[in-house]
Parts: C-alpha cells; sequence; structure tokens
C-alpha cells in the first residue's frame, strides 16, 4: 500500500507539475515572509536548559531578585595607575550617567563618592594607624604640594627631601626609590613617550596591584528585546562616550565590556558574522556534488529549488513552535541542506537508473516512486525520529533543534516526493545512456563477498579493543569554551576569572531577610572550601569609634597643610627652568663622588632635570602635568577621606543597598571560594559544600555543576529514546528482529568507533557538539535502511549499485554541511560540526564497507541477481 500510493503521489506531481509548483512556491514564498517578521534568537545560554530543573528555578528567582546583576553591562576600566583609573572611571561614570534613555542606572563597585569619602574606614584598625601617622609626619611636604602643584612646587619637596639627608633627619638611601620613580618618568618624557606616575604607589612603598589599576563600572541598560542585539544601544552608549572623553590618548584608559548582557549580545554577533558564510559555503558545496551526483543542470536545479524550498518551509515551521532559535537550534538550517538533500539525492539517482532502464519520463517517475518510496519514508521517518527523540529531555536547546529539525526531514521527504517529480517533469531531462554506479568497486565486491566472516570480526575485533579508551572520554563542562575567546566580553571574562578577587566564581545565596542572610554567611564561612561569605552587613565597618577617632586627629593636624588659605600663583616657565637648574644642582652637590643606590639615584636624577631645563616649554609642560595630575587626585582623595563619617546600614548608598537586599526585603549572601578558583576540582568541591548546607545557592560553580549533568543526562535519555523508537519502527517495517538487529548493530558500532576516535584525537564532548550521538542514530540508520530494504529485495553487489552512489554523494553533502560548521568561528558550532563529520564518517564506513559484509547473500536464493546500477 505504501509503495502504491507513493507511486500515485509521485505519478500526479508529475503530470500536474504546475500547480505542484505553484502551491509550493506560494508556500515558500509565505513561509518566507513568516520568518523575516517573525525570526528571533535567544542568544542566552542559560536558557538552553529546562527552567522547570530545581537549580534552574533557585538561578531564575535570584535573578528576579536581583534583576540588575543579571541584566547588566561591565564596564571595565583599566589604566596604568590608580590615580588615573580613578579619574577615568569617575568621568565615565559621571557621563554615562546623563543617558537615561539608553541607561537605567550606573553603580560604581567599591567607588564613587561614598567610597572616595568613608574608604579609610574599611581599613583594618593598625594598617589605618600607621598610614595616618605617615601622612602627619609628611606634613611639610604635603602643604608644599597643596600651596604649590607645580613643576616649581615639585622640586621645593626634593629640595626638603635634600635638607632632610643634609641635617641627618633621613638617609640618601631612603630616596632611592621615589628618585628613581622620578627618573624613570622623566626619561619617557623627555623622549616624547607616553607618561605617567603615581603618588599613591609611591607613598605605598609598592608596585600596584591589578585591583589598584582597576575599577568597575555596573551599568544597567535598556534593553530592546525587539531587537537580535538587545544591549546594542546601551553599548554603543558606552563607547561613544569613552571616545568622547578622550581616556586612551589623555590616560592612557582601556575600556572593555563584559557581563551577562555583552556576553550574550557578542555571542548573536559571533553567529551571525559566520552563519551567512557558513550557509552559503554549504549551498555551494551542495550544487558542486550534486552536479556530480547527477550530471545534468536540470536534475540539480530541481534539486536546489526543492531544498531551497523546505527550508523556508521548516524555518517558519520552527519559528512558529518555539518562538526563537537558541545557539543550538540555530543550527537547524546547516542541518536541513545537509541532511534534507540526501532524499532529493536517493529519489534523482535512482530516478537516472529508472531512466535508463526504460526512456519515459513519467514511467521512470513512477518506478522510481515505486521502487524508492518505502526506503525514503522508513529513512525520513527514522531520521525524524532520531530528532524527535531529543524532545523529552530536559536541554531546552537540543529539544528545540529536535522538534524542528525532526519536522524539516518531514518537510523534505514530502518536497521530495511531490515538488521534486513536478520539477522534474517539467524541465524534462534527456534519457540515461548509461548505467549508474562505481563499476571500478566490482573487485571490492568479491573481495568483501569471499571475506566477510574475517571483515565482521576484525571490524568487531577492533572495536572491542578500543572500548577502554571510552574511559577517558571528557566531558567539557565549562560553557565559556563554546564561545569565541577573541570577542571583547569573553576576553575581558577570562582576564577577570583569573584574579579570584573580582568574584565571578562566587555563589549567591538569597534568604528571606538580612539577618537571616548574615546567619547563613556566619555559617558557611566556617566551611573549609569557602573563602569568606558576605552580605549587606559585611560593608558596615568595624571599630568605627576607632578608626573614626584616628582619622579626626589626622584630619585636625593636616587641615591647613591640605587646605592653605592661599596659594602661591602659578610659576611662569622661567620660574620653572630656574626651580629645576636649583634642584639638579642640589642634588648633584648632595650625591658628590660617594657610591650606593642613593647617590647614584640622585645623579641619574639631577641630570634628567638639567635635561628638562634645557628642554622647549612644551616639554616642560608635559612633565608638569604627568606629575601634577595625579598629585591633584592624590590630594583630593586625600581630603575627602578625611572626611569620614559613621557609616550604618541607612546611610549606605540606595543603589549598593539594592544590590544586596531586594525591593522584598529578601538579603544577598555573596560566597567566596578558597583556593585556585580556576581549578574545575576546587570550584567543584566548592559547590558542593555549599549546596549540601544551602541547597538552593546559584552561581557559576554551580551553574556549571548541575548543567553538565543536565546534559549528560539528556544525552543518555535522547539516546535511549532514539534506539527505542528506531528499533520500534523498524521491527514494524521489517518484520525480523534478525534485520533489525542488521540495522542497528553497523549502527552501535559506529557510534562506538566514534566516541574511540574521540578520545584519540582529544576532542571532548560539549554541550554543543553532544548532540551528533543521538543524531548519529537518526541519520544513520537511513543509509543503513537503504541497504537492508535492496538486500531483502535480492540485490546484490551493492557497492557497484546506483545505491552506494546514492549514499556516497548523499554523504559527501552532510558532510559539506557539518564540515561548514566545523570551519564556524564560533567554537561552539565548530565542535559541533568536527564531530559530526566524525559521526558521518564512521556511518558511513559502517554503512558501505561492513554492513554488506555482516548481510551476506540474499535470504532468497531464488531471487534474481539485480544488475549493477539497477
Amino acid at each position: 500500500m505504501l509503495r502504491t500510493t507513493i507511486a500515485r503521489i509521485v505519478d500526479f506531481s508529475t503530470r500536474q507539475h504546475w500547480p505542484v509548483i505553484g502551491c509550493a512556491l506560494i508556500i515558500a514564498v509565505l513561509a518566507s515572509l513568516y520568518s523575516a517578521r517573525h525570526f528571533a534568537i535567544d542568544t542566552n545560554i542559560a536558557d538552553l536548559l529546562s527552567t522547570d530543573l530545581p537549580w534552574r528555578k533557585n538561578e531564575i528567582a535570584w535573578e528576579q531578585a536581583f534583576p540588575q546583576r543579571s541584566e547588566m553591562s561591565l564596564v571595565v576600566v583599566e589604566a596604568p595607575t590608580p590615580e588615573n583609573v580613578q579619574r577615568a572611571a569617575e568621568a565615565l561614570a559621571a557621563r554615562l550617567a546623563e543617558h537615561p534613555d539608553v541607561i537605567h542606572s550606573v553603580l560604581q563597585p567599591g567607588g564613587g563618592e561614598f567610597f572616595n569619602r568613608n574608604g579609610f574606614l574599611y581599613l583594618p584598625t593598625d594598617q589605618l594607624a600607621g598610614t595616618m601617622a605617615q601622612l602627619t609626619r609628611a606634613q611639610p611636604l604635603l602643604g608644599a604640594l597643596a600651596s604649590d602643584p607645580t613643576l616649581r612646587g615639585l622640586m621645593d619637596v626634593i629640595t626638603f627631601g635634600s635638607m632632610g639627608v643634609q641635617s641627618g633627619q633621613a638617609k640618601l638611601d631612603d630616596l632611592a626609590r621615589p628618585f628613581n620613580m622620578a627618573s624613570d618618568v622623566l626619561d619617557r618624557v623627555l623622549a616624547g613617550q607616553d607618561a605617567t606616575f603615581s603618588w599613591r604607589v609611591l607613598v605605598k612603598g609598592q608596585p600596584a596591584d591589578s585591583g589598584d589599576l582597576r575599577r568597575f563600572i555596573e551599568v544597567h541598560p535598556v534593553l530592546d528585546f525587539s531587537q537580535l542585539e538587545p544591549g546594542d544601544a546601551a553599548t554603543d552608549a558606552i563607547r561613544q562616550a569613552a571616545a568622547d572623553l578622550n581616556l586612551a590618548s589623555d590616560l592612557g584608559a582601556r575600556v572593555r565590556l563584559t557581563g551577562p548582557v555583552p556576553l550574550a549580545d557578542d555571542e548573536f554577533a559571533t553567529l551571525k558574522q559566520s552563519a551567512p558564510i557558513d550557509i552559503v559555503v554549504t549551498t555551494i558545496a551542495v550544487v558542486v556534488i550534486l552536479f556530480l551526483a547527477m550530471r545534468s543542470l536540470r536534475l540539480i536545479l530541481a534539486c536546489f529549488i526543492t531544498l531551497v524550498v523546505g527550508l523556508a518551509v521548516t524555518a517558519a515551521l520552527g519559528l512558529l513552535m518555539v518562538g526563537a532559535l537558541n545557539l543550538i537550534s540555530v543550527a537547524f538550517a546547516v542541518l536541513f541542506i545537509g541532511l534534507g538533500v540526501d532524499f532529493a539525492i536517493q529519489f534523482s539517482v535512482r530516478y537516472r537508473a529508472e531512466r535508463h532502464e526504460v526512456d519515459d519520463l513519467f514511467t521512470a517517475l513512477r518506478h522510481t516512486g515505486t521502487n524508492v518510496g518505502a526506503q525514503l519514508t522508513l529513512a525520513a521517518t527514522a531520521v525524524a525520529a532520531g530528532f524527535f527523540s531529543f524532545l523529552p529531555t530536559d536541554y531546552r536547546g537540543l529539544s528545540e533543534l529536535g522538534i524542528i529539525a525532526g519536522t524539516g526531514m518531514i518537510v523534505a521527504f514530502v518536497m521530495s516526493i511531490t515538488l521534486l517529480p513536478a520539477l522534474i517533469g517539467l524541465f524534462n531531462p534527456p534519457g540515461e545512456p548509461r548505467e549508474l554506479g562505481f563499476k571500478f568497486l566490482a573487485p571490492v565486491d568479491h573481495f568483501m563477498e569471499r571475506h566477510r566472516i574475517a571483515i565482521v570480526v576484525i571490524t568487531l575485533a577492533i572495536a572491542a579493543l578500543g572500548l577502554p579508551l571510552l574511559y577517558f572520554l571528557r566531558f567539557d563542562f565549562n560553557v565559556l569554551n563554546m564561545r569565541s575567546p577573541n570577542v571583547e566580553s569573553v576576553a575581558t571574562y577570562l582576564d577577570l576569572k583569573r584574579d579570584a578577587n573580582t568574584g565571578i566564581n562566587n555563589i549567591y545565596v538569597v534568604a528571606p531577610s538580612l539577618a537571616e542572610a548574615d546567619k547563613r554567611a556566619a555559617s558557611l564561612a566556617k566551611l573549609p572550601e569557602v573563602e569568606r561569605a558576605m552580605t549587606l552587613s559585611n560593608l558596615v565597618p568595624d571599630d568605627q569609634e576607632e578608626k573614626l577617632g584616628i582619622i579626626r586627629k589626622a584630619a585636625a593636624a593636616l587641615d591647613r597643610r591640605l587646605n592653605p588659605p592661599k596659594q602661591r600663583p602659578a610659576p611662569s616657565d622661567a620660574e620653572n627652568i630656574r626651580a629645576l637648574t636649583s634642584t639638579a644642582d642640589t642634588l648633584k652637590q648632595m650625591a658628590n663622588e660617594e657610591q650606593g643606590p642613593g647617590p647614584a639615584a640622585a645623579r641619574r636624577l639631577s641630570g634628567l632635570l638639567s635635561q628638562l631645563a634645557k628642554a622647549d616649554t612644551a616639554t616642560r609642560a608635559r612633565a608638569q602635568a604627568v606629575f601634577v595630575q595625579p598629585l591633584e587626585v592624590a590630594l583630593g582623595g586625600l581630603r575627602e577621606g578625611l572626611k569620614a563619617q559613621p557609616v550604618t546600614l541607612d546611610t549606605l548608598p540606595a543603589t549598593l543597598r539594592r544590590d544586596w537586599v531586594a525591593e522584598d526585603g529578601r538579603a544577598l549572601v555573596d560566597v567566596a571560594p578558597k583556593g585556585d578558583s580556576n581549578d574545575n576540582e576546587v570550584l567543584r568541591r566548592f559547590a558542593t559544600a555549599v549546596l549540601s548546607v544551602e541547597p538552593t545557592a546559584t552561581g557559576s560553580p554551580v551553574s556549571l555543576q548541575e548543567s553538565g549533568r543536565t546534559v549528560v543526562r539528556a544525552f543518555i535519555e535522547a539516546g535511549i529514546w532514539s534506539l527505542v523508537s528506531i528499533m520500534i519502527l523498524l521491527w514494524i517495517v521489517l518484520k525480523r528482529f534478525g534485520d533489525v538487529l542488521l540495522t542497528l548493530v553497523p549502527l552501535l558500532l559506529a557510534g562506538a568507533v566514534t566516541l574511540e576516535m574521540c578520545v584519540l584525537i582529544g576532542l571532548p564532548l560539549n554541550f554543543a557538539n553532544i548532540i551528533a550521538l543521538p543524531l548519529l542514530l537518526g541519520v544513520g540508520v537511513a543509509f543503513k535502511i537503504y541497504y537492508v530494504m535492496a538486500w531483502r529485495a535480492g540485490q546484490t553487489s551493492l557497492l557497484q549499485s546506483s545505491l552506494t552512489r546514492a549514499v556516497f554523494f548523499s554523504a559527501m553533502t552532510t558532510a559539506t554541511a557539518f564540515g561548514s560548521l566545523w570551519m564556524s568561528n564560533h567554537p561552539g558550532m565548530s565542535s559541533m560540526g568536527k564531530l559530526l563529520v566524525l559521526s558521518l564518517c564512521s556511518t558511513v564506513a559502517a554503512a558501505v564497507l561492513f554492513q554488506p559484509a555482516l548481510m551476506g547473500p540474499p535470504r532468497d536464493k531464488k531471487s534474481r541477481k539485480a544488475k549493477v546500477g539497477a
């Protein structure tokens, strides 16, 4: 009945080709219009997994309570000195606050007015006391700099230092470091190079660390979800503001973006960049392969039109079913081109073989429908079943790809028995003068017939010997490895991840109240895997009364020095020259002919000051700017820091409170790991320990661990569903358990060999490429079905037949599609393509070289041998 039905459909489509083609084109146009108007893509990797999972519910609850943390662009400002990075961050934050149309709010963690004023309170008491004592002793120097923040004033300070050495209050070696720091800067200024100087580094007595040279700005953008890159407007505003402020040229500052919003936008941008190229390259390659298979421009055009119409219909149905594509399901287009064309090739090659036997278009097409219809139906159903097996899993990205691609296989099959024969009937390609097939493979056919037992045994033995390799099969749980490390947001995120102080690998716990959060933080802090656990309460400094007393005492002593009632008039260039010359002479005399680091540093600085005095006015102006601009920042910060006031929960800035306490009173606990936070094993133990105490905890370490388990479980479930559905389908159609095994054994062999090769070439499984394995069952079974049904029909010499020709060129088109994914600049897509190509090579080899040997001669001894090429 199936053969007769498909033969009638093919015959009707051929004879009524204009109505069929017209209907197909109308449907394609409508589908294309729908896709253009409703196209959307969700680039959030977290959305690849079901929201019904318990750990995803915890993650979503955290995001809903603190949306500013999940819908955020993190601006990373870096500069050569602490002063420059402060100036750059504050200027940029102020400018961004002027764009309420695209930015909801701007926050500087650890910066801004509040921390500038109260920063001293967050120092340990003994460190604060030492700092204030040091500043108090430096009163004369601070007073000189505050009253005359010019090149002349700097020379006065150096002179004061020299006087201290001459009076025996200090040693010249003690000044070696500040003298050398100044000399390093002057070397660059005199050479016309960019130069920076830090007074904070000078006072600190050691080089600045990464935290000193980096500031963060949390930008909460207005997201436009009607756009494919919702945060693009805010990103453009940030980049334009940085350019307008000349942060790079004036302060040597670098501004980079990362965080949830830029990561998602950059992810789509990467896909957008590679997807058109992938599709174009695949399409061109498919056309070339079709030419090699068909040797007829008319048949190629018919197949190509069929493919394009099927793709348009599949895209529209996919968007209708899932609403928005994701980072996995977006691959459906390449998969459709690579897999959907298989049915067109099988039909067309069989048509050419029939046309060689009967030189009549309509008769050849009807015979094609009769002879190949059942095979195509079973193959299409099996491939679709393989894809639909993804649906019950919690891996949403996989399940959505499954429903789109599975539907696509049905569309491709329908098009191959309706539109394709209609187009062939319209184009009426010429007859086939020669037999099809690969006659040169006749010796291989004969060899396999004579040595089939040895081929089967050796192949199974090799595969069995490789099974221990599966113990070393690795799954890469890090979703960042699926992103391109070349895009700014990912590269910046990876940089921050290397610094444990950035909190990238922290875990978060949401408590019903701040009091409860404090209790949970105290409990979590006792875990050996936890470095610290913070809440909003930790932002209220300890020992404030003692600290404020120390600060106020220093403020009283320094007030008149830092805020002189009158500043000296700005010096003329001539006065600067005299000051430079005088200081150079003083240093030279002080160093005399003595040896040691101090005298050497004094002589070096003396010589550079003399050179600066003889240089042009512009050079001296540059030198003054390099020293004085950070001085003003440092003095301004000191003045502000000496105004510290008592800090309570109520006096904390509202924007800061919102980061820790939600509007409904729920409070956040921020838990940091102990040890190397870039070590996956450290993070695994950290996540396990925290979850044992707080099962609702969330954050990157928890997500990585739980998502890995979810994906592996989804893979196993999809594989089982795929295998079971295909077995049932084969049993219904083939009605022999032995024939079902003849179809499945080569398939399972191909799967085992694929995984073994993954270990040998060092290819780990990940969230993207794992779809190749259950997909292998659906795709691979199609090739096996073609051979089993041909064998059941009594056909022999299969390698020489037109069937192998069709399978070979079909596999080439599929490999081309998967290969284009492999070439993608998106790592996730590339790894998917790589494993798909690997699995395809295994399954084709199993179908073409192993399956005929496994099947042996046809069961019906009286059946006539099919002609080679039939």
